[in-house]
């Protein structure tokens, strides 16, 4: 990727953010990629209060995932299950809410958690070589830009394959999924791309989407075209954010199938007048 492409990317988030300050107030942003996606799929369901709740269906992709990174730095050869264990004993020792969820299980409950979270590590060691300490595998990576302010992006990554070499694009970034595929899974990963070069000055090689059920990833090159886009998604992200949280603009509702999920849904007139998002209930 040439200097000058990379340098104009990031001077044009740059003087976005500068604009954007000027209409916050005393308001602080954290934009994830969850808050880009709630807010590009339904503003009604991102302005709407947090009801979420864990349960063992949801909680297995974060224990695995832990569970993989402990695998990825693990001396020997540990099976799924020990590795499982230790990712539950270490995640019950955190007091963030999923650390306090853990703890609390009942001895059925961790054991139906424990075997779903079991599932998918097998899945992974099924699927992935030994990764070679060559390549400078890294787990649960995060990366921010700016390094301050009052808008800041941030994300976290499930595996780095590799590293630049000079200004050569060597970086792969992987997602690890178990549920159904998704257009937002790719949004996902090219907003990591972005907040990569914003930081790191050399945009990632590639991405990788990884579905453990199916054994098969979906996979992205980097381009310029990639990361101007993903810039421009995100940066509308933050206006229509200000807009509904500091400026007060009635939220546009728009359905699909994350009504499945909003606490509004059964008073919402865009849910009822379109049941496509009771698809997935039926497959």
């Amino acid at each position: 990727f040439d200097e000058a492409f990379v340098t104009e990317l990031r001077e044009e988030a740059t003087e976005a953010l500068a604009q954007f300050q000027t209409r916050l107030g005393d308001t602080t942003l954290f934009i994830s990629k969850g808050r880009l996606s709630n807010v590009h799929s339904c503003e009604g369901k991102f302005l709407a209060p947090d009801e979420f709740h864990w349960n063992a269906a949801i909680a297995k992709g974060q224990v695995a995932h832990k569970a993989i990174q402990q695998l990825v730095n693990w001396r020997g050869e540990p099976t799924p299950r020990d590795l499982v264990d230790d990712a539950l004993a270490r995640l019950a020792d955190d007091d963030r809410d999923l650390g306090r969820w853990v703890a609390a299980l009942s001895p059925g409950d961790e054991a139906d958690l424990r075997g779903r979270a079991i599932e998918h590590v097998n899945k992974f060691i099924e699927s992935f070589p030994p990764l070679d300490a060559r390549s400078h595998p890294a787990t649960e990576s995060a990366t921010r830009w700016p390094v301050d302010g009052p808008i800041v992006f941030n994300s976290r990554v499930d595996l780095v394959i590799g590293k630049p070499d000079g200004r050569v694009s060597r970086k792969v970034i992987i997602d690890l999924k178990t549920g159904w595929v998704s257009p937002l899974h790719r949004e996902d990963l090219r907003f990591y791309a972005l907040i990569e070069t914003l930081s790191r000055d050399v945009p990632p090689r590639k991405l990788a989407t990884f579905y453990l059920d199916s054994a098969q990833p979906m996979v992205e090159d980097v381009t310029e075209g990639l990361l101007r886009s993903a810039l421009r998604r995100t940066l509308d992200g933050v206006h229509a954010i200000i807009e509904l949280q500091v400026e007060g603009r009635t939220p546009v509702l728009r359905p699909g199938t994350h009504c499945r999920w909003c606490p509004l849904r059964d008073d919402c007139p865009e849910s009822a007048a379109d049941k496509s998002h009771d698809d997935g209930d039926a497959r």
